[in-house]
């Protein structure tokens, strides 16, 4: 027996959906009045504000910190990993799940985009949208003013320069940058006896 996919369903499976019913609606306006609170909060209110982000968010580990002001979609289908940071002025469409590792680092200004929407200008007037996944892997850096498209996977240990737009998968353990972004070059051990030589000359 098929069973009708509700919309949100349609949504988060991935399958074309239009955002026009009530429970959408409903579950957008009850992000943004956790956001409102959460952006509004004095600065020393860290408390309240993990509270409010542990009870919006999908999954949060140990250690996170996102600063605010933050913004998102839904927040039931953002997952954060142990000791992630976010610097200012985050923004997650999460239409689809939006998956962040451990150790993560997330620069000012940076847009993660699951939803997309028909080339077809007569599609879009209707209202059609289709939303794919994000996968940000462990121990990733991603530079400020960064745009991630949907769909995205970016590896393991891998850095973003500041100001990419992110279209295709990047793979682990590279730095990549650039408008379409592509990979610079292989991350290697000097990159760690590099920083490694300045910790110790400041550290005499």
């Amino acid at each position: 027996m098929n069973i009708e996919k509700s919309v949100k369903q349609k949504m988060i499976s991935g399958d074309p959906y239009q955002a026009n019913g009530r429970e959408l609606f409903d579950d957008r306006q009850r992000a943004k009045q956790a956001l409102q609170t959460l952006n509004l909060l004095d600065p020393s209110k860290i408390k309240e504000r993990n509270s409010i982000i542990k009870n919006l968010l999908g999954k949060t580990a140990k250690g996170f910190f996102i600063e605010p002001p933050f913004r998102c979609d839904y927040g039931y289908n953002i997952e954060v990993g142990n000791a992630f940071y976010a610097n200012y002025n985050l923004t997650i469409l999460d239409s689809a799940p939006v998956i962040i590792g451990n150790n993560v680092l997330i620069g000012p200004n940076v847009s993660l985009f699951t939803a997309s929407h028909p080339i077809d200008s007569s599609l879009r007037i209707k209202g059609w949208e289709i939303a794919k996944p994000i996968t940000i892997e462990d121990a990733v850096w991603i530079g400020g003013n960064t745009v991630i498209n949907p769909g995205v996977t970016i590896g393991a240990g891998t850095v973003i320069g500041s100001g990419s737009v992110v279209t295709k998968n990047i793979p682990a353990g590279v730095v990549a940058a650039g408008n379409p972004c592509r990979i610079i070059r292989k991350i290697t051990d000097q990159d760690k006896e590099d920083f490694s030589w300045q910790i110790k000359k400041t550290s005499k």
